[in-house]
This record gives C-alpha cells, sequence and structure tokens, in this order.
C-alpha cells in the first residue's frame, strides 16, 4: 500500500456562478500568458519593439489550439469514431486532447501570416518564442492532473499520482508523467536560455534546440504512458513522431548554422517617417520639390537682397545671416 502520493483533484471543474472554470483550460490559458510575456522580454531584448509578440500570437494561438485539436483527433480516432463512441466528443477540448506536434505545425502557419504581415522573419520571432513555449507547456501539462489522464505505469513511489476510479481508468497510484513532462519542459527553457546567451543563437536556431531537447524527453515519457495509443514496430507513434522530429531540428541547427552563422542584426524594421507620409498623395511630394528649389534659390538674389540691407541686416525672408554659424 502506497502511503505517499500526489492527490488528483475530485473535479477539473470549478463553478463561478453560471461560468464553469475548466482546469485545462485555465492551465493553457496561464501558460499562453507567460509564453507571450517572457517572449515580449527577449524580443525587445533582441532589438523588437513592443507589441509585436503579442500582434503575432493572435495569429498563432488559434490555429496552433487547432492544430493541436487536429494531431490529437487524428492520431486518436477510435476514441471519436469507433462503434459506440460520439463523434461530437472531437470538439470538446475542454475534455483535454492537445497533440504538441500539430500545434507547433499549424501554429507555426500562424505566426508566418503574422510575421509577414508585420514584415519581419519568422525564424528571429520563434527564437524569441521558444523558451516561452517550453514554460507554456510545463503549465499546460498540469491540465492532465485536472482531467487525470495521460498517466504512467502503476508504481509505489512516493511521488505517485493517485487516480481515481472513471471512464476508462482504474484506481490506484501512478508515475505521474504530466509531472516529469513539466520539470522535463522546465528544464528545456533553461538549457534554450543558456545556450542562447552563450552562444548567440539566430536564425531560428534557438528554436530548434527547444524541439531537440524537448523531443529527446518526449520519447521517454511517452515510453511510460499506458493511455491507449497506435503502435509501430512495437513503439508508440509519438516516440516514433519525437524521433523523427529531432533529427529534423539537429540537421536544421547543423546546416543552418554553416549557411547562416551567427545572429540576426536587426528582428523588426523601423518605421520609413516621411517616406510614408509621401504615399497621401503626389502633393505632398511636390510640396518637397518646391522646398528643395527654395533652398537652392539663384545666389544672385540673396546678394542683392543682403546689399539693400547691408552686411548685419535681415535677409528677404526675415532670418538673420548668421543663423546656420552657431
Amino acid at each position: 500500500m502506497n502511503l505517499a502520493f500526489i492527490p488528483s483533484p475530485s473535479t477539473g471543474v470549478i463553478d463561478l456562478g453560471p461560468i464553469p472554470l475548466r482546469g485545462y483550460a485555465f492551465c493553457i490559458i496561464i501558460g499562453v500568458f507567460v509564453a507571450v510575456w517572457f517572449g515580449n522580454k527577449r524580443w525587445l531584448a533582441r532589438g523588437g519593439k513592443a507589441g509585436t509578440v503579442a500582434d503575432i500570437a493572435v495569429w498563432a494561438v488559434p490555429f496552433g489550439l487547432v492544430g493541436g485539436r487536429l494531431y490529437h483527433v487524428i492520431t486518436d480516432y477510435q476514441l471519436y469514431f469507433s462503434e459506440g463512441e460520439n463523434w461530437v466528443d472531437a470538439f470538446k477540448i475542454w475534455e483535454g486532447g492537445l497533440g504538441i506536434w500539430g500545434a507547433i505545425a499549424l501554429g507555426a502557419v500562424g505566426a508566418w501570416i503574422g510575421c509577414r504581415r508585420r514584415g519581419i522573419p519568422l525564424p528571429a520571432w520563434a527564437d524569441a518564442l521558444a523558451p516561452g513555449i517550453a514554460l507554456a507547456q510545463a503549465i499546460g501539462r498540469w491540465g492532465n492532473w485536472f482531467n487525470q489522464e495521460l498517466y504512467g505505469r502503476p508504481t509505489d513511489l512516493p511521488w505517485a499520482v493517485k487516480i481515481s476510479e472513471g471512464p476508462n481508468r482504474v484506481e490506484g497510484t501512478y508515475h505521474p508523467t504530466f509531472l516529469y513532462e513539466s520539470l522535463w519542459c522546465i528544464g528545456v527553457a533553461l538549457l534554450v536560455i543558456w545556450a542562447d546567451r552563450r552562444f548567440r543563437l539566430g536564425h531560428g536556431r534557438a528554436f530548434a534546440l527547444y524541439v531537440a531537447a524537448y523531443c529527446s524527453g518526449r520519447a521517454w515519457i511517452e515510453y511510460m504512458r499506458v493511455d491507449e495509443a497506435h503502435h509501430v514496430l512495437g513503439l508508440r507513434l509519438n516516440v516514433w513522431t519525437s524521433i523523427i522530429v529531432f533529427v529534423l531540428a539537429v540537421t536544421y541547427i547543423v546546416i543552418s548554422a554553416k549557411l547562416r552563422p551567427g545572429r540576426e542584426e536587426v528582428v523588426e524594421p523601423e518605421e520609413r517617417g516621411r517616406a510614408d507620409l509621401s504615399k497621401d498623395g503626389a502633393g505632398t511630394g511636390e510640396d518637397a520639390g518646391a522646398a528643395d528649389s527654395a533652398d537652392t534659390a539663384d545666389p544672385a538674389g540673396t546678394a542683392d537682397s543682403t546689399d539693400a540691407t547691408g552686411s548685419g541686416g535681415p535677409r528677404a525672408n526675415g532670418a538673420p545671416e548668421t543663423a546656420d554659424k552657431g
């Protein structure tokens, strides 16, 4: 009998009057806020402007949520489309089920759209967000604790998580894989921050390091889980995904370092100022031309006005002759 364990909440929902506050959704929302806040600090340190990270996140986050849900539903379709299952449950995102691979893939599409609209390079933005995304995952994994899901094999370790009887689960104490992954993600965030400061990672390499480091942990954590999953050659599908994505991320780091060493000097273009104002109409350009013509008027005329007033007197336009000599 295990006398020490991590208790699970009796319910994953707290009713605030007519509004249900779901623990899973709450963890996701907090994670997004942390990622944007920390990403903004890193973006400013890279020379970017305040608000840019949040503006692009408006595109990236919805795309990421849709992508994460699609990946989960596609890879675990039997939970929703098998005999006796209700396909409508595929839309109940609050009950859990977000695949990080789909979230990153489709979230990158949303981020690309946002970056393109702002005229900034997507790799630089991704580098700034990388450790924040890892922290967001660390927080989001506690949503699985609220839902009593994605735990590992039975164990009597003092940090085991207690799971109660429920649909598709048996009461007992299990490896808290949600906790393992949460701690691993914190370590990944610290690794990326250190490596970025030590080696000045740029052109997407900080993000690739985050991906590679996360995959190396996800592979062994995934192997411990006991929930239903598809297997390929004896390994869970997500283990294979971790291996493949890890290889791609490391390959990108090596090739990118050779082709584009160093870090971006400018991550966000400055506003054009006067050039933008000229877009209001041709008249602006004509006025500017007239002003330039006035500045280059015939010197003889100026000499005539000076002769009329004396060497120390005012010019015809009212400006003192020595105004440019201070």
